[in-house]
């Protein structure tokens, strides 16, 4: 995969399709561009998907985090999709975003609105930001450093592949029948990526999105968010609160929420033929 010179970092990306209908692709936390690869074959040519990695994920450069973990806020983030684009020569694009990759693209709609046009939204983190549960923490501190435990966490992004009976405490998930070998192998893939991850992922996106909660000040610019958003939410996802999506789509003021009943977090990997038929709707439209 091609990186791009952005400030002192070296971003990675991936790319699928050509010409000026152009989508920039936001992961999750804990991702990588490969969260896409059941999706991006699926995709007309006509739609050119952009799907970077975030600094201290896949192939990108992982600076030391600061003691503070500044130098892995959201906002940093964006400031590193929009050096992309810029290194891209992209004036004007669409955004998608994934979980955590959503709070990134409010970031960048409020850094430079006139840059973008649709937004497509996959279970975000909201303009809220988001505050883990006590013992959270300590959960990722056993998912970075044990890989069976990551499995286990990565599988409640993904209920729907697993039998629901596994995904119990101190069991092991095991496939459901109906996931395919594609999606198995890709979901052990995911779960290897981990691996290469900087603690400044593991641990400095929970300090700045519980920041992000805080504050509210990102979430106080969302009636200054005009631009059109489609927001997917399956109805199974165990890892944002509904009321937070609720509150985005009552706030933002062009936006339209779609829930579905029998997908948890992360429908591009559970449903990922449902998900390339919304993607390639929204974005061909218009």
């Amino acid at each position: 995969m091609p990186r791009v010179k952005v400030g002192n970092l070296q971003i990675n990306y991936t790319e699928h399709g050509a010409g000026n209908n152009v989508v920039l692709a936001v992961h999750g936390n804990l991702g990588c561009a490969d969260w896409l690869d059941l999706v991006l074959p699926l995709l007309p040519q006509t739609i050119r998907v952009i799907a970077a990695e975030w600094r201290g994920c896949g192939d990108s450069d992982k600076p030391e985090p600061a003691q503070d973990y500044s130098n892995y806020s959201m906002e940093t983030h964006a400031l590193d999709m929009l050096g992309l684009v810029d290194a891209l020569g992209i004036d004007r694009c669409h955004l998608y975003g994934h979980s955590t990759g959503g709070i990134i693209c409010s970031h960048m709609l409020s850094l430079q609105p006139g840059r973008f046009s649709k937004v497509l939204l996959l279970d975000p983190v909201t303009p809220l930001g988001l505050q883990l549960a006590p013992g959270q923490i300590g959960v990722l501190s056993q998912m970075k450093s044990d890989p069976d435990v990551a499995f286990a966490g990565l599988a409640s992004a993904a209920p729907t592949l697993f039998r629901p009976e596994s995904l119990v405490a101190g069991q092991m998930p095991q496939f459901a029948d109906t996931t395919t070998e594609l999606q198995r192998g890709l979901f052990r893939h995911l779960v290897d990526r981990t691996r290469v991850l900087s603690d400044g992922i593991w641990f400095g996106t929970p300090h700045n999105l519980a920041l992000e909660w805080d504050s509210r000040a990102l979430a106080a610019k969302m009636p200054a968010m005009a631009h059109e958003h489609l927001v997917l939410y399956g109805k199974l996802d165990y890892w944002i609160p509904r009321d937070h999506i609720d509150e985005m789509a009552r706030t933002l003021p062009n936006c339209r929420l779609e829930v579905f009943p029998y997908v948890g977090h992360s429908m591009s990997l559970e449903v990922p033929l449902l998900f390339a038929r919304v993607f390639s709707d929204y974005f061909s439209a218009g």
